[in-house]
């Protein structure tokens, strides 16, 4: 049987978590990108256009593929599409397309009755019309990823600025403005096979000084009840059920939940990696087989999880090259799993942009509470170092 993934960059999600994964399950994989030449010449790659759904079907059909995923933010609805032709499990594409266009989950959620947040829409080359009493407001790329051009503004003087800064980088995208919605940065992670939805947990997110949105750290902390149920709401009403998803998401004063954004597939960062081991189960193995058609019963997902896990990013503060970082590292520092991995390769010149790209490694304990997997976090992070020549 054989799996096609869908993808544009070569990504640890891929490399790390799928490939490894479907070999386990006995599935040949073959990675269907427009840039084949990027990847590892040990990865089975075929060119195709990943944007068109059609050319996705006409790369799988002939050989009767099993299952077709995606873990791209920019491929999800293509992928959908194409796997509903093929007649395979997957993701509903409206759903898909919901998830990526921000402005229209913002619609969705409030034709459901369920929250409204302020959100005005700039399309390209328009000059940005909103409210005084927006403000402060966060300005993004309307289908954008990764915190990448997402600003806080306090005024609009500042917000013209930002979108003339924005739009230097990327003439053509359409942008959004919309409301800060202040409180704790929260995620919310499921896996659903398309009736049922399981949560499986989530983290606290410590972000970077304003104007830009950079997570610094994450903490494992599940949403409770009733932030569970009601982040349930807002995923049905974006279709959302199928395969895994990432929700970022805060808690108003009145306990209301108020969604960031919906990224429909697994935590990214390396973090999903990171949530697999802390779970203690092989969760791209899961997130293939749902793909396969299985149910999620089927799967054997725990309870409870019994350990607490910290996550820090290691970043750069300035532009240049990074001259010397630690390698990849696991080590065991009493009862607490420790684990570095770098994100940015030695020799690298670098701008510094105030987002995830900026990130040079990424740190992660495991242990039985907070308190011991901070002290040993810490104490691993004080013995690492990098250094960036301008």
């Amino acid at each position: 049987m054989r799996l096609y993934l869908t993808a544009l960059n070569p990504t640890d999600a891929v490399l790390d978590g799928f490939l490894p994964a479907a070999a386990s399950l006995g599935l040949s994989a073959t990675v269907l990108t427009d840039r084949p030449a990027e990847w590892p010449a040990d990865v089975p790659v075929a060119r195709c256009a990943v944007r068109d759904p059609a050319a996705v079907v006409a790369a799988a059909a002939p050989t009767r593929p099993a299952a077709l995923l995606s873990n791209s933010d920019h491929l999800q609805e293509a992928t959908a599409i194409a796997a509903r032709k093929l007649g395979l499990p997957g993701k509903d594409p409206d759903a898909a397309r919901l998830c990526k266009d921000k402005a229209a989950a913002r619609r969705a959620i409030a034709a459901a009755g369920l929250d409204l947040v302020r959100t005005v829409t700039v399309d390209p080359g328009a000059a940005p019309e909103v409210p005084t009493g927006m403000f402060p407001a966060v300005v993004k790329p309307r289908e954008g990823v990764a915190s990448e051009d997402a600003y806080l503004v306090v005024d609009p003087a500042e917000l013209v600025a930002r979108v003339a800064e924005i739009r230097g980088r990327q003439p053509d995208v359409a942008l959004v403005v919309e409301e800060y919605l202040d409180g704790e940065l929260r995620t919310f992670e499921t896996l659903g096979d398309g009736t049922e939805l399981a949560s499986l947990g989530g983290w606290r997110t410590g972000l970077g000084p304003p104007p830009t949105f950079t997570e610094e750290s994450l903490a494992w902390s599940p949403p409770a009840e009733p932030a569970r149920t009601q982040l349930r709401t807002r995923l049905d009403a974006l279709g959302v059920g199928f395969g895994a998803c990432h929700t970022e998401y805060v808690v108003s004063d009145d306990h209301r939940v108020r969604l960031i954004e919906v990224n429909y597939r697994l935590i990214g960062d390396r973090m999903d990696l990171i949530l697999a081991e802390l779970l203690g189960v092989p969760l791209f193995e899961y997130v293939i087989r749902l793909h396969l058609g299985e149910p999620l019963t089927a799967l054997g997902l725990p309870d409870t999880v019994d350990s607490y896990a910290q996550v820090e990013y290691v970043c750069a503060d300035r532009s240049g090259r990074l001259v010397a970082a630690p390698g990849p590292l696991d080590t065991v520092h009493g009862d607490v799993r420790l684990g570095c991995r770098p994100l940015r390769e030695v020799g690298r010149t670098a701008e510094h942009t105030g987002t995830n790209r900026d990130y040079l490694a990424v740190l992660h304990g495991i242990g039985p509470d907070e308190g011991t997997v901070r002290r040993s976090l810490a104490a691993l992070r004080g013995d690492l170092q990098w250094t960036i020549v301008e």
